[in-house]
């Protein structure tokens, strides 16, 4: 069997096998989800498409993600906990996209999925601080469940509210997945960098489809799915892990979906608005606001996700080029996102000359 084959082949057939998986699957699903009238319809504020989209893709990626985690990962692996989350987490994500949950009840179900997790023994056992002189890692005792519960639930909603321009969450959750898949060879972690493989095979499996324009959306039953897989792979990994810089690998990992959370819970608490009410205030809608299209603003944002997890992986190989290699990918984005800008100026300009003459 390819599970005692080497490390490198086992990932790289898990990742192909899980992206064929999902490239066969998700036109059925396309199928499935406009026979039972699961479709995201256009008209609110936050809505960019123009035209009723089927959403439950995530049921393809969920499919192909467990047919390579069966074929490639070993009988013992520990994921057991994990994965009975995960399918708490999507009959509860299909649910809503069919029939509209409320926010309560899918807060309570992501609790329970952690709990699930937490069970099966992927937690956070150990606290530690990088970067501060004579830092030491500091056993969390009984606020382990609830320091699990908070990780696993913020990484959740940080992937579905992410979800927001075609190809967005998918390819920004594939970046992720792939950075810490880096991280967990490093480290030495084969079983859960062939689970990351199978995560990042079938959101590249599905992307094709969720790209601009959309055949098919991954709905909360993919972009939860999602969120709290990633956040598993690190309660399984990283966490585990007695090397400072690894704590700090999956926050930046997932650096991007996290702070636009953080920033979102922040501007809606601040201007007295429910916390969990959907706004047009994403980091997304902010720059389609200044004048970039989805595709660009896309790809924009799967530079500054590549960005973060490059950074994530160099300091969890302790490189000592990490500052160097930042800096000039922080100044090649900063220079694409001002000449996208400019062109956009000058178009604009060049547009209301023509409407003079």
């Amino acid at each position: 069997m390819l599970i005692s084959f080497p490390l490198p082949l086992r990932v790289l057939a898990a990742l192909t096998t899980a992206f064929v998986c999902a490239l066969a699957s998700t036109p059925s699903v396309v199928s499935l989800a406009e026979r039972v009238h699961a479709v995201d319809l256009p008209g609110e504020e936050r809505k960019i498409h123009k035209r009723a989209v089927p959403r439950l893709g995530g049921i393809g990626i969920l499919a192909a993600f467990f047919a390579a985690l069966l074929c490639f990962t070993r009988p013992d692996a520990p994921f057991s906990g994990v994965l009975r989350g995960a399918l708490l987490i999507a009959l509860m994500g299909a649910a809503d996209d069919c029939f509209t949950l409320r926010s309560p009840l899918k807060l309570c179900v992501q609790l329970i999925s952690g709990a699930l997790a937490w069970r099966g023994g992927a937690r956070i056992e150990v606290l530690g601080i990088p970067f501060v002189p004579g830092a030491r890692f500091v056993g969390v005792g009984e606020w382990s469940l609830p320091l699990t519960l908070l990780w696993l639930c913020a990484c959740t909603n940080a992937m579905n509210l992410i979800d927001g321009l075609d190809g967005l969450a998918a390819g920004v959750a594939a970046i992720a997945g792939m950075s810490m898949l880096l991280v967990a060879g490093i480290m030495g972690q084969a079983e859960v960098a062939v689970y990351l493989a199978c995560l990042v095979g079938a959101c590249c499996g599905f992307l094709p489809y969720n790209r601009n324009p959309a055949r098919i959306f991954m709905g909360d039953v993919g972009s939860q799915l999602l969120g709290y897989l990633l956040g598993a792979a690190a309660l399984e990994g990283m966490f585990k892990s007695h090397a400072l810089l690894s704590f700090i690998a999956p926050p930046l990992a997932l650096g991007l979906p996290l702070c636009d959370t953080a920033f979102a819970f922040l501007r809606r608490a601040l201007h007295g608005r429910n916390p969990l009410h959907a706004d047009r205030g994403h980091i997304h809608h902010r720059l389609l606001d200044r004048g970039l299209d989805e595709r660009r603003a896309v790809l924009l944002l799967y530079a500054l996700s590549a960005l973060l997890g490059l950074l994530a992986v160099a300091l969890s190989a302790r490189r000592a080029q990490a500052d160097a290699l930042c800096a000039v990918l922080l100044a090649a984005l900063l220079g694409a996102e001002l000449a996208l800008l400019r062109r956009r100026a000058l178009k604009k300009r060049k547009k209301g000359h023509g409407a003079l003459s």
